[in-house]
């Protein structure tokens, strides 16, 4: 089986706007996806509607050993930009409902990040007047590749593309008020860094994950 791919966005040493890339390899330098396969998209959402021909246009610019960029020429920014929908899920694992005192509930907590609140995985994160009690995660982000609906369990691996890391940044006095909406607490701007890269799911040994999730 072949390895795992590490897409990425970024923006050249001379500025412009976004471009495609892969990672050579984790920390490594980058490989221009956006001039080596000049007809993919800059825009990652785009690029994953394009499906398995698009992850073959990109596996073979990495095997052509061209259109390398010096990583340290590069910003790396959020991988992806601009998703339809940022769906987290609350309380998902013990420890963290006993740092809370809380119970662990019987269904899932789910709740929402806007779009806005996503940054590059080195940019800075602003904390907000509004609050005294900033507080962060790190998390495991799955990224949805293939769309569908009523999807069965033993089917749902099937729609993820991959995974990257995302900080789920928290304003913890905001999450107490108003009836406890975590949605007010959890997406001021800058408040969801995500990357640098999405490995696809290759990269995960036996090709699941257990525990994933937001708090």
């Amino acid at each position: 089986m072949r390895g795992a791919l590490r897409l990425v966005r970024f923006r050249g040493a001379a500025g412009g706007g976004p471009r495609l890339g892969l990672e050579e390899a984790p920390g490594g330098d980058l490989v221009d996806l956006s001039t080596a396969e000049p007809e993919l998209p800059r825009s990652m959402r785009e690029f994953l509607e394009i499906g398995p021909r698009g992850l073959a246009l990109a596996r073979r610019a990495l095997e052509s050993g061209q259109h390398r960029v010096p990583r340290a020429t590069a910003q790396l920014l959020a991988p992806v930009g601009d998703p339809e929908k940022v769906i987290c899920v609350g309380l998902n694992y013990h420890d963290h409902c006993q740092e809370q005192a809380v119970k662990v509930p019987k269904e899932p907590i789910i709740f929402s990040k806007f779009p806005s609140a996503i940054t590059g995985p080195f940019d800075d994160i602003v904390h907000p007047q509004d609050t005294n009690e900033l507080d962060w995660e790190v998390e495991l982000a799955a990224v949805i590749g293939k769309r569908g609906r009523h999807i069965e369990e033993a089917a749902a691996l099937e729609h993820v593309l991959g995974f990257t890391v995302a900080n789920d940044v928290s304003a913890r006095d905001w999450q107490k008020r108003n009836g406890r909406q975590w949605l007010l607490s959890k997406t001021f701007d800058t408040f969801c860094p995500l990357g640098p890269a999405i490995v696809t799911r290759e990269g995960v040994p036996g090709g699941t994950v257990m525990g994933w999730g937001q708090d």
